[in-house]
């Protein structure tokens, strides 16, 4: 049978640009600033990130003794479905497990890691692959090993009760997960933003 010459249409293209145009809608405008007045604040946050995690992603958590580190944690936990009161600073153990959720959640504490050698031997490089999601606090003293590709958060005292957090991305599938949290904030917190108190208040010029 002869061909007509006519080129038949690419269907899959324009659902292929379709989500690109998803993927670049969804990219994050950097650094996201936010203050926080409670402990609970900063768990609201968490589980907006939480919830939107795909599988895979690290998170590089940085700020001194008290700055909110574990509350976050926490968040993260419960937005990926797991129970928050089982999160603690795994300090001693440097790597405490979660699977409770619906991703695998692997909590990190490099607060006693002083060499190479010590980092190596917590096999931390291993959770960087496959859908465990990485939360590491005190991440400075681990950066040599940490993916290129990670969303770094970091807490600061700002006062008595507040705290300030800032939230970047360092490669393209952590800003699309970052955009993604935003949104989802923005969408769990109008109600906050209602009352006196607040739940988080946005600084600087960012967007929903």
């Amino acid at each position: 049978m002869r061909s007509s010459g006519l080129k038949r249409p690419n269907v899959t293209q324009p659902a292929k640009a379709k989500q690109a145009a998803v993927r670049r809608s969804a990219t994050s405008s950097l650094p996201w600033k936010l203050v926080s007045t409670s402990h609970q604040h900063t768990d609201r946050l968490g589980q907006a990130i939480g919830r939107v995690l795909r599988g895979g992603e690290t998170i590089a958590l940085y700020g001194p003794l008290g700055a909110g580190k574990t509350a976050l944690v926490r968040g993260i936990a419960q937005g990926l479905g797991a129970s928050p009161t089982a999160v603690a600073s795994p300090t001693f153990v440097v790597i405490h497990e979660y699977n409770q959720g619906r991703l695998p959640l692997a909590h990190v504490d490099l607060y006693r890691i002083r060499s190479p050698r010590e980092l190596e031997s917590t096999g931390l490089i291993e959770y960087f692959s496959g859908q465990t999601v990485t939360a590491i606090e005190w991440a400075d003293r681990g950066l040599a090993a940490l993916p290129d590709d990670r969303i770094e958060i970091a807490l600061h005292h700002r006062a008595a009760r507040s705290r300030t957090i800032q939230l970047s991305a360092t490669g393209p599938k952590s800003d699309e997960v970052l955009a993604l949290a935003r949104r989802q904030y923005s969408k769990t917190s109008r109600k906050h933003r209602a009352s006196p108190r607040g739940a988080l208040n946005r600084q600087g010029t960012t967007r929903s």
